[in-house]
């Protein structure tokens, strides 16, 4: 039967995310608009934003973080055309987004030394193969394959190599080891539930050391450059943006930040997200039709949470129909208005994602889990009979 208690929140959506708990347009209250983000106001406000993520974060005094454009991906590439090249590179990929870097250094920066690692959907590469003597480009946290790393252990202390980590579905949910890391990107509108179009660059010293040092082969677009004359331009990490940021979405940034510190900060993030994936851990643990893409536990996301199906009546349909399949279930969700956007990504196994970082409540997750039975069974309905 149709359940009849709805979760409160039906936003699942794995980015755009939920806005955090009780959220609503008076939080962006004090928001600087119609002033230059240059203005002395402007720059406190980003320099608020840069500040308060160094300190939830635990970011090391000696790291550099600015904002930057074009939201994680911009982050990202700007990282890889600004640092490659300067030694062989490891490209790590076993979800969309890390077979998209792949492209971006194999087809578009056309790099000459360059070893590929992939996986399957659900599976991580082998991680004892990578040579950390090379520059090596990671996603922390799959958010297309619900895929994370279980540590950092497989990169040496000793490194010669930069560690450059897309984190933008792991950073406020997961515990990052800064020590074996060089470069790290994240971006606002994922685990604190912020508003799209900018991103965050964090660079260790060793990665300045190299920015400063070595000269790539190419043209570097103006919202690349993170150097002023030879030197690291120190202003990017103060809040002096290379484009012109949102203000609207900066005030919400510090909402989320604000948010994030009264709930106990970084551990209280990953306890939060955490209880999330717990609570859909009991439950496909007690279903036979469901399971999630990520067989192993250890390396589970607890952020962007993927499932396929595993009923006969759906694994016998082909790849056509199971993606048919999953859409149907979203789709019956979503009209119901219990859960908005879970279909699978659409290069991924087909399925449903449910976003379980730290602004999703658990008592919402509980409250979907009913409904997800109904809208199985209800397109299990419409198969034809075997």
């Amino acid at each position: 039967m149709k359940p009849t208690q709805r979760p409160s929140c039906p936003n699942f959506s794995s980015g755009p995310c939920a806005k955090r708990p009780g959220w609503n347009l008076a939080a962006l209250g004090d928001v600087l608009v119609g002033r230059s983000h240059r203005s002395k106001a402007g720059k406190a406000k980003l320099a608020e934003v840069i500040d308060r993520s160094k300190a939830i974060l635990g970011l090391p005094d000696d790291w550099r973080l600015g904002i930057v454009p074009a939201s994680d991906t911009g982050a990202v590439e700007m990282a890889m055309w600004s640092l490659l090249g300067d030694r062989g590179v490891d490209m790590l990929g076993w979800e969309s987004f890390g077979g998209g870097w792949i492209t971006d250094v194999t087809k578009q920066l056309k790099l000459d030394d360059v070893r590929v690692l992939t996986a399957e959907y659900g599976q991580l590469p082998d991680l004892s193969a990578v040579d950390c003597d090379r520059d090596v480009v990671f996603t922390y946290n799959g958010t297309t394959a619900g895929v994370r790393v279980e540590n950092l252990d497989w990169i040496a202390e000793d490194r010669a190599g930069l560690m450059i980590c897309d984190a933008t579905s792991a950073a406020f949910a997961m515990d990052l080891d800064w020590s074996k890391l060089d470069v790290v990107t994240w971006s606002w509108q994922k685990v604190l539930g912020g508003e799209a179009a900018h991103g965050m660059l964090a660079l260790s010293p060793r990665a300045v050391a190299r920015l400063e040092g070595f000269k790539p082969d190419r043209p570097l677009p103006k919202i690349f450059r993170l150097l002023k004359g030879a030197k690291i331009n120190e202003g990017i990490f103060r809040g002096e943006t290379i484009n012109t940021p949102s203000m609207l979405a900066v005030e919400d940034a510090l909402d989320g930040l604000r948010w994030a510190e009264g709930v106990g900060g970084l551990p209280g993030l990953i306890a939060r997200s955490e209880a999330n994936l717990a609570v859909l851990a009991d439950w496909v643990a007690n279903t036979s039709w469901i399971d999630f893409l990520a067989t192993d536990a250890a390396i589970r996301s607890s952020t962007s949470i993927c499932f396929i199906f595993t009923h006969p009546a759906v694994t016998a349909l082909d790849s056509a129909g199971q993606t048919a399949f999953a859409a149907g279930v979203a789709a019956k969700l979503d009209a119901e208005g219990v859960a908005y956007d879970i279909k699978h990504y659409r290069d991924a196994p087909a399925g449903l994602r449910i976003w379980g970082g730290g602004t999703v409540e658990a008592s919402d997750i509980e409250a979907l889990i009913p409904w997800l039975a109904w809208a199985f069974h209800a397109q299990v309905a419409t198969l034809p009979a075997s």
